[in-house]
């Protein structure tokens, strides 16, 4: 699958030869963590700008898929001006019901407090905008429909040959997607992150404030690969996380941490045979106002 995507990568088309580099690694690792269900989703924040990023991620699918089956899953995602690779079975379970009262969250309500997390008994506005939101999404991708892979719903055009077939490729959420919730709370759960905070869209300013005025830590997960006998073990960055510090005084003992690690480890598992563990790593960041970006 790597090699076929390698062959491929090529049309994803970077700004220097830098930023191509940069590109292609970052996503063979995130097309391998998709394919092997350790994320539903990965943002692409990197690569190039909107349209040429989306039409470059159609056109390598397209040939891609062609190769391999295993890729068949993978489609594009675009709420608004975010652009997404999903993998369309792996979402379906990641917002089904089911998956979703095993893996509880933690949330912060930024446009409040940075000082603790919410506690399952209170009652909040941003915390219902959130599950009707993970309810959308889990009637757009159900589960007991993940075997037919759900088509695309745009009228974007990608530029070259069999166009239908790289318009199948994209999802575009961006008309479905009405709520207050500022976006990055949504992208926490996509992301897979165990803390997600929460604010709305008219209060970004003072959620950034909050949480500027906190040191951080940064959790990074690290997935370690399976190699030949003769080679040494590889690891990459799965993803990396915030938490207030005042809310991660335990680090890897808080109770959310604890579950949440459980729960990687039950994906690493369904995968053994490409990944042997996972790992995590915290650093702190020490709060400078300014500094942190939502």
């Amino acid at each position: 699958m790597l090699r076929v995507v390698e062959a491929c990568a090529a049309r994803i088309r970077g700004t220097t030869s830098r930023n191509k580099l940069k590109c292609h690694a970052e996503l063979l690792a995130d097309i391998m963590f998709l394919c092997t269900r350790l994320r539903p989703v990965v943002l692409m924040d990197y690569g190039g700008t909107m349209p040429e990023l989306q039409e470059n991620l159609c056109s390598l699918l397209h040939h891609a898929r062609q190769e391999t089956s295993i890729l068949s899953p993978l489609r594009v995602m675009v709420i608004k001006d975010m652009l997404y690779l999903i993998h369309a079975k792996g979402l379906a379970e990641h917002a089904s019901p089911n998956a979703r009262s095993q893996h509880q969250l933690a949330f912060v309500d930024l446009g409040k407090s940075c000082t603790k997390l919410l506690p399952d008994t209170e009652e909040n506005d941003n915390v219902h905008e959130f599950v009707s939101i993970q309810d959308l999404f889990s009637a757009k991708f159900p589960v007991d429909a993940a075997l037919e892979i759900p088509e695309g719903t745009t009228d974007t055009d990608c530029s070259g040959s069999c166009t239908a077939d790289r318009i199948s490729l994209v999802i575009d959420l961006t008309a479905s997607i009405e709520s207050a919730l500022a976006l990055p709370s949504l992208n926490g759960w996509l992301l897979g992150y165990p803390v997600i905070y929460l604010f709305c869209n008219g209060s970004a300013e003072i959620a950034t404030q909050n949480l500027s005025k906190h040191s951080l830590h940064i959790y990074r997960i690290y997935a370690v690969r399976h190699r030949p006998s003769a080679a040494k073990q590889s690891e990459q960055e799965l993803m990396s996380f915030s938490v207030p510090i005042d809310m991660s005084t335990k680090r890897d003992e808080e109770p959310w941490a604890k579950s949440f690690l459980c729960y990687m480890n039950e994906k690493i598992k369904q995968c053994n045979h490409v990944w042997a563990s996972i790992w995590m790593e915290i650093e702190v960041f020490q709060s400078q106002s300014g500094l942190v970006v939502l």
